[in-house]
């Protein structure tokens, strides 16, 4: 078998850590010894939610738009490798965090299967290839199985618009004649339907108003850019969308969204392990309730700059606090599962409501392995404060639990090993050399 050099963990060491050599499995995965008290300042890279929708955006322009601030991660590669699948020119710049796209090549309205397959956020280009083609042929996407995530949102107001569908084995065939403007309602503010309704609507002829939208910061990004392309887009209260159709959108310069939700879990890090952690370039707004609830249980959490940067300084003994998740502005369901983590180290019990996704627990069985009490009831859980977990191997089941499994990591006694690593690098930019870089001691292994 093949060696590989990770990270002793004994959690008496409190100098750098010393190597050790054991034998490699099989599988990819991160090895993580005990690391308390994270310390140090680190910036966020662009929200993965943001430039995914933004890059299929592009879609609706012909010509050369650049993008910066984005993540290189796995879900990023796959949108660019869709692109270039429907003919765009993308060329990435990972150092730089910069793509450059050129979409007036672009001549087909097929997505290959296998690339829908690979990721949730492809279905993203339906209503941009219809608004260009009046056509897109597309595979029911893929992605985490944190639930049903089902497309009817999508499909239901697209039929309202005029968009008619016809199946063929497992690719679902859309066309339309003409994008009608509608009154389009949303019976849950779901953030893919707002996106990819608004991106048809803005060459639709006409007012289409979406009803009950979603209005997280990433979507909020999403019109940021759909206006600097030259679409006319109002925000109406309560929670209304109103779009002005044009007759044609041209390419933009854009910095995507820091990305909150690396923001939050860095700062759960640094909360868990006891540690005071800064990240100067995060807005306090973008995560007002998840810090209220840091708060909550006793952690100090201030401003660096007003408006603009969030430090956290971990009280020792943090209090158990209970959450429901909810749409922006309320708390994140991508923040769940790493919220719970530092619940089964606080002093009582918590509670923890899960609203968004029925599948959202995957993680509990995982964290369980490492001794947390936790039992679930359909969806909520309820999480009872031990004093320690341990280390063992534990498997990831999707992105914000593959999060979660390696906070737990952090502070368990010996040595876990997480797999599943594909979730992880899905939906972070090296997130283990940032932890590292506040002084966890972790390895991202990859197979041979």
């Amino acid at each position: 078998m093949e060696k590989t050099l990770i990270i002793d963990t004994d959690p008496s060491q409190e100098s750098a850590p010393s190597v050790t050599e054991i034998s490699d499995d099989l599988f990819p995965s991160i090895v993580i010894g005990q690391s308390l008290k994270l310390r140090g300042e680190v910036d966020v890279v662009g929200a993965k939610n943001a430039v995914l929708v933004i890059m299929a955006s592009l879609i609706l322009t012909e010509g050369k738009s650049t993008l910066t601030n984005i993540p290189n991660s796995e879900d990023v590669l796959q949108m660019i490798a869709l692109l270039r699948d429907l003919g765009a020119d993308v060329q990435f710049y990972p150092q730089q965090n910069t793509a450059c796209v050129d979409t007036s090549t672009i001549s087909k309205h097929r997505v290959k299967a296998d690339i829908m397959k690979k990721m949730r956020a492809s279905v993203l280009v339906m209503g941009p290839l219809l608004a260009r083609f009046s056509r897109a042929d597309i595979a029911l996407p893929g992605g985490c199985g944190i639930g049903k995530r089902p497309i009817d949102y999508h499909i239901k107001n697209f039929e309202k618009m005029g968009v008619r569908y016809k199946s063929n084995g497992d690719m679902l065939l859309a066309t339309v004649k003409q994008l009608q403007a509608q009154r389009l309602i949303l019976e849950y503010p779901s953030v893919g339907a707002t996106e990819n309704l608004m991106m048809a609507a803005v060459l639709t002829p006409g007012v289409t108003k979406i009803v009950n939208a979603a209005l997280e910061p990433e979507v909020l990004d999403l019109i940021a850019v759909l206006k600097k392309m030259g679409a006319c887009i109002e925000i109406k209260a309560p929670a209304c969308i109103e779009i002005e159709g044009v007759a044609a959108l041209r390419p933009i310069d854009h910095e995507i969204v820091v990305d909150r939700l690396e923001a939050g879990s860095l700062l759960l890090a640094a909360a868990i392990t006891g540690g005071e952690v800064t990240i100067p370039n995060v807005s306090f707004n973008l995560l007002d309730v998840f810090l209220f609830k840091l708060q909550e249980m006793g952690h100090e959490i201030a401003e660096v700059t007003p408006g603009r940067g969030i430090s956290i300084r971990a009280v020792e003994n943090p209090r158990a606090v209970s959450f429901k998740t909810s749409p922006y502005p309320g708390f994140p369901t991508d923040l769940q599962a790493p919220m719970m983590v530092a619940q089964c180290l606080a002093e009582g019990t918590s509670s923890i409501h899960e609203t968004v996704f029925e599948n959202r627990f995957l993680h509990v069985p995982e964290l369980q392995k490492m001794g947390a009490l936790i039992s679930v009831n359909g969806d909520r859980a309820e999480v009872h404060g031990v004093d320690e977990l341990y280390g063992t191997h534990v498997i990831a089941g999707d992105i914000r639990g593959s999060c979660a499994l390696v906070l737990a990591g952090l502070v368990a006694v010996g040595k876990t090993i997480v797999t599943g690593v594909h979730h992880w690098k899905r939906g972070y930019q090296q997130l283990d050399k940032k932890l590292e870089q506040l002084g966890a001691r972790i390895i991202l292994k990859t197979a041979r």
